[in-house]
């Protein structure tokens, strides 16, 4: 049986489908069935606001029977399996990351630069392209890393379809940017609101 239903209509209902199942007279059964439906219509009013709801009220009742119930429904019973079909499988990417501090973005950018003919905007867009990379890989790895060491990740992550041309130059790396993690970020900064208030307390004691 759905969880949910049962949280919907509560134990009590499901008392009374229980006692309707035992119901030995059909005309009696039928009346009693009815019954419930209308009790489940006033604990659960919002299912007026979906089309054909008492259609969906019945499909409870049998629900909540185990789809096991004998009585002249204005509704046909409902397949059982149709409630249990699992969910579709979201298919996972058939391929790793080349490299996870850098992300299948960056693979998908040199795919692109790979068909790129060869000047100065392809040139320009792989300065572009290693800039950016030295940065995911200083909040990943370390505090510093050389421009031949990014290149040569271009160069592999992209099986040679990319080769940085001589000459290019990623500059120095700017002081005032950050490259700490995020988490990080968040947790120093808590770290500073709580010392703020801890100093704003103890000159209130004084």
């Amino acid at each position: 049986m759905d969880n949910n239903i049962k949280r919907i209509y509560g134990n009590n209902v499901l008392a009374m489908v229980r006692d309707l199942k035992q119901i030995e007279d059909r005309e009696k059964r039928n009346h009693q069935a009815a019954a419930v439906v209308k009790v489940m219509e006033l604990l659960n009013p919002q299912v007026k606001s979906q089309e054909e709801y008492e259609h969906k009220l019945w499909d409870h009742l049998y629900m909540l029977a185990d789809f096991d119930l004998d009585v002249d429904s204005p509704y046909p019973c409902p397949c059982k399996e149709d409630f249990e079909t699992r969910p579709l499988t979201i298919p996972m990417k058939d391929s790793k990351i080349r490299a996870s501090h850098y992300g299948r973005n960056i693979e998908r950018i040199l795919d692109l630069l790979a068909t790129e003919p060869d000047g100065e905007t392809k040139t320009g867009l792989i300065r572009a392209l290693a800039i950016y990379m030295r940065q995911q890989y200083l909040i990943w790895n370390k505090d510093s890393v050389s421009d031949e060491t990014i290149f040569a990740d271009i160069e592999k992550l992209s099986e040679g379809c990319v080769v940085v041309p001589e000459g290019v130059s990623l500059g120095k790396v700017d002081s005032d940017l950050s490259y700490n993690r995020p988490n990080i970020i968040v947790n120093q900064n808590s770290f500073n609101r709580n010392k703020q208030f801890k100093k704003k307390n103890y000159r209130k004691r004084k």
